[in-house]
């Protein structure tokens, strides 16, 4: 919602911001002091001498990390949101195999060096990589007999003779698929995935993901800084009472016996429950540790990611890592946090892989979520209800529900070199020196 809002304040749009509660990024804000999260999870007392300053901790609700050269950081970098947040690199991105954590391979070196693959995978790996590597959908003669719209995924990995722990890492770590019903669809938006990672990857070599230092938090807050600029308003603290509805079509907003008047609106689900569907949950354990995960090389930052096969799973289970490093942690303290989609009636067994890895956790707090989705997509009222958070680690699924909100409303597709344009005309030349 924020970064809609301040995409439509630059498109020129005249928009208010209100929010229930009283600090910014709703669901998945970043939560400060310390003291505020033993709060909200209804923990007995107050945190433990242990654990230093309370205001030292900006604990993310629902972990991300941004992929570099992904769509979100396309969306910072061309609304300038760049200005408010400092970015780190997440140190190591490591996978699950066989009850053990690996370093998913970042260069053609490491993948030699690996241990998740014998000597002939490796070569075969190799090549698949090049493959993707030089793959063009505009250019057939990088196809090599594949057809991008056809050929399954599962018939490249043939093609390339990729074994099946091969298989789950390349489908898991690096297109970062949740389920493997991509193995029957067309190669290319796999293979289009592999790619993103691998340029990422490429641009500052440890891992593909940053994250921006003081939590994610920071970036709804850039994000309204942004559409502050272009005139919009912005109101926290701000009950909703009612949406007000004529003709099925909302004509505004009414919060402390007022009605604020509006054409169009946006919003998460928790404000409609009556226009969306349960499609859903998502269980979240964030666990405060006194110590880097082990076999991660001491890293202060990284992602696991279990691939669902490994544990007889129909979805992955994702560990997110942040530490002191980052400034959302007292010294010496590390944030894991695990989540995965529920599958059955147990989901705190179901996430129990991923917190054997983090042993001993000085500190828990279990979420379970339920996912909604818009049963109304606005073409009538033209209200516009985002979907919940999925237990993806990165933000490109949020981006896709960004895109698909704003064609919805907008009745075109989002498209960045206007906004570039439009920013020339705004800042002038002298900004941009």
């Amino acid at each position: 919602e924020c970064i809609l809002s301040g995409i439509m304040s630059v498109n020129g749009k005249k928009v208010l911001h209100m929010d229930r509660n009283s600090y910014y990024g709703g669901e998945s804000a970043s939560i400060t002091p310390l003291e505020d999260l033993y709060k909200r999870f209804n923990l007995p007392g107050s945190p433990p001498e242990s654990m230093g300053r309370g205001r030292d901790w900006n604990v993310d609700l629902i972990p991300k990390f941004l992929m570099a050269n992904g769509q979100l950081v396309k969306m910072l970098l061309y609304t300038e949101v760049t200005r408010y947040l400092d970015f780190k690199v997440i140190e190591g991105s490591f996978v699950y195999k066989g009850g053990k954590i690996y370093k998913v391979p970042s260069t053609e070196a490491e993948a030699l060096a690996s241990s998740l693959m014998g000597l002939f995978e490796k070569r075969r790996f190799r090549k698949f990589l090049v493959y993707v590597a030089n793959f063009d959908e505009n250019d057939p003669r990088t196809f090599e007999g594949v057809d991008p719209k056809k050929t399954t995924m599962r018939d490249v990995y043939k093609k390339f003779d990729l074994g099946q722990d091969v298989i789950d890492f390349t489908g898991h770590a690096l297109a970062l698929y949740r389920t493997d019903d991509y193995l029957d669809q067309p190669c290319q938006e796999t293979i289009n995935r592999i790619k993103l990672y691998s340029e990422s990857l490429a641009r500052y070599g440890k891992s593909p993901y940053l994250y921006p230092l003081y939590g994610l938090g920071e970036l709804p807050q850039g994000f309204a800084r942004l559409s502050a600029i272009y005139g919009g308003t912005y109101m926290l603290n701000k009950p909703i009472e009612e949406i007000v509805i004529e003709n099925g079509k909302v004509v505004g907003v009414k919060s402390e016996g007022e009605v604020a008047r509006c054409k169009q609106l946006i919003c998460d689900p928790s404000y409609v429950s009556d226009r969306v569907t349960k499609v859903g949950q998502v269980i979240r354990v964030i666990c405060i540790l006194s110590h880097p995960i082990k076999n991660t090389n001491d890293a202060n930052s990284c992602q696991i990611i279990i691939p669902q096969n490994q544990v007889n799973r129909k979805s992955d289970i994702y560990v997110c890592m942040i530490s002191s490093a980052h400034n959302v942690a007292a010294q010496g303290k590390y944030i894991a946090i695990a989540s995965t989609t529920v599958e059955t009636a147990d989901p705190e067994k179901e996430i129990k892989p991923a917190l054997d890895l983090l042993e001993p956790i000085e500190q828990k707090f279990v979420s379970i979520s339920d996912l909604f989705a818009p049963t109304d997509l606005g073409t009538e009222s033209q209200i516009f209800i985002s979907r919940t958070y999925d237990a993806t680690t990165h933000f490109e699924t949020t981006c896709d529900d960004i895109k698909d909100i704003y064609k919805r409303m907008m009745g075109s597709e989002f498209d960045f070199e206007e906004m570039k344009r439009k920013k020339n005309d705004i800042y002038g030349e002298e900004e941009q020196q």
